[in-house]
């Protein structure tokens, strides 16, 4: 019975308190003015409404929801809400909680003492929506060098507006917002567009977008995107040795680094044509046997899907032209004497040599007039005059105060016999 009294009155209330003067404006000098404050709540939170007064003279308290329909009247439950629960409840303050709240509970909230005039408090309840996790739109595959791309950043349901950030790496990049119409006036959509122009530093780059909102408080939510970017080759040359020597092999060897990588190389030289002893397999240029002839500025070029990168090298020969590897003499029948003794190189395959020749040919006592002792030390003897055949010249007499060859010292070793 007291519960359906209880009921009637709640539904009355409303009617009856149409009719009744409130006063929110009074200075609180009796101390009955009722007391509250606004509350900031996250959605699918628990809001606590807190109403209190200094004195009260047995009048009693409400709280009613934005539409005025009463929540609590005193300690009793007026609104069927399983949401809704009293905390606390005395003659100086009623607190009630709200569970589960959505974007629809916010509002203004109203708390009544019911003296004459009725007295009341309001309390601003803000619904915070937290927005969606973002996702990145626009990027559908690998994008050439020198390109410019559109990325779209998507959140939607927040309440208030987020922050859209963009990020490539560390480095933060402007773009442009839109805001959609919000979802039943209350939630929000919001888009950012950035434009990229990419390079090849690019290739592998990281691309964040971040969304700031107050219900997330510290936490951010971040959608990322892995971009590639396709580019010619960059060429570089490596050659097997840092100094070419003339007479040794030598390989060239063409790196290219483009994005995919080259699948064609080439080579070229610059004022004339490749040699017979330049082998070309792939990337590689390879000579056989250098000579001074393959000097000259050689061309690596390198192609993939995207484009063409070339690189050139200067092939400087060092040494000198290698001279025939052996001048052998035929059969000599002639002796190369000297006055402290004698060599004989009959019957054997000589190589001559200026230096040899000279070393081995026997000088003449100095009584002794030679026709060719002027000419073995002559600078102007060219390096195969060693292929001359001296005659023999006639034996020497010996000296009367000289002492006899036979009590000569050795040959020193640079004259000592040839090997066969």
């Amino acid at each position: 019975m007291l519960l359906r009294i209880l009921a009637l009155a709640c539904r009355l209330l409303p009617l009856a308190l149409a009719n009744v003067e409130f006063d929110s404006g009074l200075e609180d000098a009796d101390g009955l003015f009722p007391v509250t404050g606004d509350e900031l709540v996250q959605e699918g939170g628990t809001v606590t409404l807190r109403c209190t007064v200094q004195e009260n003279d047995n009048s009693s308290l409400q709280w009613s929801n934005p539409a005025q329909q009463t929540l609590f009247f005193d300690d009793k439950k007026a609104l069927r809400d399983n949401r809704i629960a009293l905390v606390f409840y005395s003659r100086h303050e009623l607190a009630i909680s709200i569970s589960n709240m959505t974007l629809r509970d916010e509002g203004d909230y109203t708390c009544s003492i019911f003296t004459m005039p009725v007295r009341t408090a309001v309390a601003k309840v803000v619904v915070l929506a937290a927005p969606k996790k973002p996702e990145i739109s626009g990027y559908i595959g690998p994008i050439a060098e020198g390109r410019t791309i559109t990325l779209m950043c998507n959140t939607s349901g927040s309440k208030p507006l987020p922050t859209i950030r963009w990020f490539k790496g560390s480095e933060e990049m402007e773009g442009q917002t839109y805001e959609s119409d919000p979802t039943d006036q209350r939630a929000y959509a919001l888009s950012n567009v950035v434009n990229l122009t990419v390079w090849r530093e690019d290739n592998g780059a990281v691309i964040k977008c971040a969304v700031n909102h107050r219900a997330l408080q510290h936490n951010v939510y971040t959608a990322r995107q892995r971009i590639e970017v396709h580019y010619s080759p960059i060429v570089e040359i490596r050659a097997s040795k840092e100094v070419p020597e003339e007479g040794e092999e030598f390989m060239l060897r063409c790196h290219g680094r483009g994005n995919p990588e080259p699948s064609y190389f080439n080579w070229l030289r610059y004022n004339g044509e490749l040699s017979e002893r330049a082998v070309v397999r792939h990337e590689n240029l390879s000579f056989t046997y250098l000579n001074k002839t393959d000097a000259g500025v050689y061309q690596c070029v390198a192609k993939n899907i995207i484009g063409t990168g070339a690189r050139n090298y200067s092939l400087r020969v060092h040494g000198e032209l290698a001279p025939p590897p052996t001048l052998m003499a035929h059969t000599l029948g002639t002796d190369c004497d000297t006055s402290q003794g004698r060599q004989s190189l009959a019957g054997r395959p000589l190589l001559l040599h200026l230096s040899v020749c000279l070393s081995t040919v026997l000088t003449p006592s100095p009584s002794a007039a030679s026709p060719i002792s002027h000419k073995r030390t002559h600078p102007s003897l060219s390096p195969f005059s060693s292929l001359l055949v001296f005659p023999s010249p006639p034996p020497a007499q010996p000296h009367p105060s000289s002492p006899s060859p036979l009590s000569q010292p050795p040959l020193p070793s640079s004259t000592a016999p040839l090997p066969p």
